[in-house]
Parts: C-alpha cells; sequence; structure tokens
C-alpha cells in the first residue's frame, strides 16, 4: 500500500524579501515567522547569564583551574558524550587547567551515569572535582558516593531530571526546574560549551589571561555541530546557530584532525560537509566504538594531532564495519519477529526480544523497527542472566520518557531503572518481568497514540518545477536540516528509465520527471528489489554527487510508492 503523502503546510515569513520562493516555502513550512530567524551568526546565541546554576559551577571550575586542583571529566558513551568530553578536556586545559584528565564508563562493565562503582574507579585519579558531560542528572546515588570522599561534583547534562535530584556542588542542565534558559533543546555538548564560556568569562574577570593567551570557544564549535547533530536533538534557533557556525568551521579547514579524519573515511569532503555527513558519516563510526567497545578510543581520535587521527579514526571505522554486520542481523531476527505479530490497531507498543542481541546495538535495530511499523519500539537485550536492558524508540505524539515514568510509577518495581528523552530512552528491567512490562508498554501507547497518529504518513514539500545544480545547491546551504527542522522531502511523478541492484541492498535508477526530458540519477537505499511499476510518484532528498572531480544532481530516494499528495 502506498504510504500516505501530505503537504507541509507553510506560512507567511515577515521580512522576506530577500528569500526566493522555494526557500519561502521551505523555511514557512519549518515554522518560521520571521527573517530574523534565518540569522545564524554567532551574535544571535542566547546569552548564558539566565542558565540556571551555570555561574556557580564556572566560578568553581575556574577556581579549580587557578588552584591546580585535579579535575576529572566524567562521560557519556555516546557521540554527545565524546564530543563533551573532548570540548570540555581540551578546552580547560587551553584555558591553563594543568591537571585535567576524563573518564568515560564502559557501558557493558559499568552502565549508564556516574554511578558509586564508577565513582570508586574515578578514584584512582585523585580527584577534586568532578564535572559530569551529558549525564548526572540522575546520578542521585554516585553524587552521595562522591560527597562521601570529598569529591565536589559539578553536573552538566540535559536529559530530563526525575524526582529525586543529585547533591551536587552546581547543576547546569537547562531541563531542571526553575531554569529560565529559553532553549530546552541544547545536547550535552551544547550545555558544556555554555559552561566554558561562563569558566572563560570569569577568568578573565580574575585576570588569570593577563599574562597567558585567551583561548576563542569558537574553535571548537566543530565538536559542538557534532554532537548536536549526533545525539538528535531538536534544531531550534539556537542549535541551528551552534551547527551552523561548527559547519563553517569544518569547511573552512579548522575542524580537528580527528574529525577530519572521519570524515575522510566516511567518503565526505570537508570542504562541502553537511549536517547530513556529519549524522550519518561521522557520528556512527564514533558511536561505534561506545556501541562495541570503549568510547575512549573515540575521545582520543578527537583529542588527536595530525599524526595520530588517521590512526584512530581507521580503528573506528573498522569497528563501524563491525557494528553494520551485527546490525544487520540483528534486524532480519527483529523483522522475523515483527512478521509475526499483528502490527494493527490491535498492537500499537512493540516491545522485541531476542538472547543473542548485542546491547549496543540494540537502538539502532529499534529505530530502524520504529520506520518500518511506525509504532514506539524498545528492543531488549540481555545483560546477564536475570536483567534486560532496552532502548527505546518513539514516534510524533508519544513522549517515551513520560511513557517509562507512567508505567514505573503505575508498577513499582517493574522497571529497575530508565532515563530519555522525548523520542529516545534507556531502561533496565529484570529477565522475569519481560512480558509484564511490554503489555504495559502497549497499554500505555494506545493510551497517548489515536488512529491518526499511527498513520504512516511522508510529509513533502511539494514538487519541483526545475531540478538543477542550482536549486540543488541553494537547498542544501539553505540551513543545518535535521532533527525538528528536517532536510526538505520533494515529491513528483517520474518515469523509470533504467534501474539496477548495487551492493546487494541498493537501487540505482534513472528516472524522467513526466513533465521534461531531463534524465536523473536516483538511489533508494536498503530497497534491494526492482520496481513493478514504470510511472509512478517518488518522494526523494537532493544531493550533489561528486565523484572523480565532477558535481551531478542525484535524488536520494525516500519512498518509491506514494499516495497522490493531501494537504497537511
Amino acid at each position: 500500500m502506498p504510504r500516505t503523502l501530505i503537504r507541509r503546510p507553510t506560512t507567511q515569513i515577515a521580512d522576506s524579501e530577500s528569500l526566493t520562493p522555494l526557500l519561502h516555502r521551505l523555511f514557512s513550512g519549518r515554522g518560521i515567522t520571521s527573517a530574523v530567524e534565518l540569522q545564524h551568526d554567532l551574535g544571535e546565541l542566547l546569552p548564558p547569564d539566565t542558565m540556571l546554576g551555570l555561574e556557580d559551577a564556572a566560578i568553581r571550575l575556574a577556581s579549580a583551574i587557578q588552584d591546580v586542583r585535579q579535575i576529572l571529566i566524567v562521560g557519556d558513551y555516546d557521540a554527545d558524550g565524546a564530543t563533551s568530553s573532548a570540548l570540555m578536556v581540551s578546552a580547560l586545559r587551553a584555558m591553563g587547567g594543568s591537571k585535567v584528565e576524563y573518564l568515560v564508563p564502559n557501558r557493558f562493565d559499568y552502565g549508564y551515569g556516574l554511578t558509586p562503582e564508577i565513582v570508586d574507579l574515578a578514584r584512582e585519579f585523585s580527584p577534586e572535582i568532578i564535572v559530569t558531560v551529558d549525564n548526572g542528572i540522575s546520578s542521585v546515588a554516585g553524587v552521595d558516593e562522591a560527597n562521601r570522599y570529598g569529591i565536589d561534583v559539578l553536573i552538566t547534562d540535559h536529559h530530563l531530571p526525575g524526582e529525586e535530584v543529585p547533591a551536587a556542588a552546581a547543576i547546569v542542565n537547562p531541563n531542571q526546574t526553575g531554569c529560565g534558559f529559553a532553549s530546552k533543546n541544547l545536547a550535552g555538548v551544547g550545555v558544556a560549551f555554555y559552561l566554558l564560556s561562563g569558566v572563560r568569562r570569569q577568568l578573565r574577570a580574575d585576570g588569570w589571561f593577563d599574562d597567558r593567551p585567551i583561548p576563542r570557544l569558537s574553535d571548537y564549535l566543530d565538536l559542538v555541530a557534532l554532537g548536536t547533530i549526533a545525539d538528535v536533538v531538536p534544531l531550534d534557533r539556537n542549535n541551528r546557530i551552534l551547527v551552523n557556525e561548527g559547519i563553517r568551521r569544518i569547511r573552512a579547514g579548522r575542524a580537528r584532525p580527528g574529525i577530519n579524519a572521519l570524515l575522510h573515511y566516511a567518503g565526505a569532503d570537508f570542504r562541502n560537509v553537511t549536517a547530513r555527513d556529519l549524522a550519518f558519516g561521522v557520528g556512527p563510526r564514533l558511536n561505534a566504538a561506545g556501541r562495541l567497545q570503549d568510547m575512549s578510543l573515540g575521545i582520543e581520535c578527537l583529542l588527536s594531532g595530525e599524526d595520530s587521527a588517521d590512526e584512530f579514526a581507521n580503528a573506528l571505522n573498522d569497528i563501524n564495519s563491525d557494528r553494520k554486520e551485527i546490525e544487520n542481523e540483528m534486524k532480519e531476527q527483529a523483522e522475523t519477529a515483527l512478521s509475526s505479530i499483528p502490527v494493527t490497531e490491535s498492537l500499537v507498543g512493540i516491545c522485541l526480544y531476542h538472547r543473542e542481541w548485542h546491547q549496543g546495538v540494540v537502538g539502532i535495530v529499534a529505530s530502524r523497527i520504529k520506520d518500518k511499523a511506525h509504532r514506539p519500539v524498545i528492543a531488549f537485550a540481555r545483560t546477564s542472566e536475570t536483567e534486560l536492558k532496552g532502548s527505546a524508540r518513539s514516534i510524533r505524539g508519544f513522549h517515551i520518557r513520560d511513557a517509562l515514568d507512567a508505567i514505573a510509577t503505575r508498577n513499582p518495581g517493574l522497571v529497575t531503572k530508565f532515563g530519555g528523552h522525548a523520542m529516545a530512552a534507556g531502561l533496565s528491567l529484570d529477565y522475569d518481568n519481560y512480558k509484564k512490562f511490554a503489555e504495559e508498554f502497549d497499554i500505555e501507547a494506545k493510551r497517548w497514540l489515536s488512529e491518526e497518529d499511527l498513520e504512516n504518513t511522508l510529509v513533502s514539500d511539494g514538487e519541483l518545477e526545475d531540478i538543477t545544480m542550482a536549486v540543488t545547491q541553494t537547498v542544501t546551504d539553505a540551513a543545518p536540516w535535521g532533527q525538528g527542522f528536517p532536510e526538505p522531502v520533494f515529491d513528483g511523478r517520474f518515469e523509470v528509465i533504467e534501474q539496477r541492484i548495487v551492493g546487494e541492498r541498493h537501487l540505482k535508477l534513472k528516472v524522467r520527471p513526466l513533465h521534461s526530458q531531463q534524465i536523473l540519477e536516483a538511489i533508494a537505499f536498503n530497497h534491494p528489489f526492482l520496481l513493478e511499476r514504470r510511472e509512478l510518484r517518488l518522494a526523494y532528498r537532493l544531493d550533489i554527487n561528486r565523484y572523480r572531480g565532477r558535481e551531478s544532481v542525484q535524488l536520494i530516494i525516500e519512498e518509491t510508492d506514494v499516495s497522490e499528495p493531501k494537504p497537511g
């Protein structure tokens, strides 16, 4: 059955005389109401003054640097955590911090966050102050353990807090109660960046830079852009500014060697890098270390110089290849299991489990199945004989973290621990509780989601009269596209001229728009079968294919058979 195509609704943009009709259509369809919102210079960033806890944390960190105290950064094991750790370590050292180290827990041995076990491990560094990045807001027991040893803890995080907040020396999190910072969508690396701006300001006020250079924090925006895109946080205006400036610096050849090396292995040219390259090229290679081995490898890649960056990036590329193989096998198993489940209105929340699944890859599997079934999905892996770890992915209209909270509240003891965002979350539970939890998850999903929510729709920005290199370049460079500010998808009726399977899994095409004689190259990824119809409506994104110094327009097919469009 064709996927339902919906036209993206548009509004009017004030002061939009400089916008072309196409750009006006794209931006108005993404909620832009004034051309001012499209200004992405650093001077437009929200000021840090309204971020609760930032001033206190900045004063403590500045004092620690000046007093040569041992500072330990404790990060998370995903790309946001890796970029946050690399950002904090490199920037604090550049500010004169001579005793700054990092620790990232191995997800298989220690789990997530600043746990008491991680604090015990951290004591090997003899820290006087621990700074968490991209974690910590739920680490009540871990902070208590650190306090017991006289170690101050500064929490920087962006995850939603639970009912109890850790007794940390300071907490910087725009999502904590009472924080007036206007953007609640910062990634962990964005929160760290804001804290560092406060540290630098405090050090400058103390005269610390009177006889030493003042580091430019804008030099670290390549890390901020990568972490923000990889963590799939909504690209509100503040995040678009951070990402836009970071991408500008990468394109100008001012990225750190580790990012350039990862871009190389992803087949991307830094001079033309886009948010898509960071999301699908660099992010997965960085994440692979935390999924299968140890994220320290990823952090070292980001901290490395020209002499060692390629070695680290090559190792991450190899790990990512292993991750793909594991993921493909798990995805096939999940789809087999899914085929035996009646995915109708009778089942809304899907839980899947396989004894052999790898806990580092279940999140990717959940995401793939969510896209296929258009249902919230939790994929579980076994972490011990008695415990399961689940990774959850959601659809619009279902706040997954709040749903888990509701389930845990209704069923005390059913969920061991959980945390996350609206669209993604993680949890742990006893193996014996899996069946009960799966039932409760489906019940909760039915509370949230209507039949309309479950309709598998694709939102389009409409048809294009001309598909040219100039149009493609305009769309590509118009903004940093991403979560909450989606990359444009267009649709139209095409004739299929040629088609073949490449790489065993992808459909390569030559197509012609029915309203012209232009022949275009196109590719549908993960589409390992030929099309039966010669004429059909395609939904696609615009891409520039660069090969041996030549550039050409390429359509990346989102859907090979969509319904006739209807208004949004």
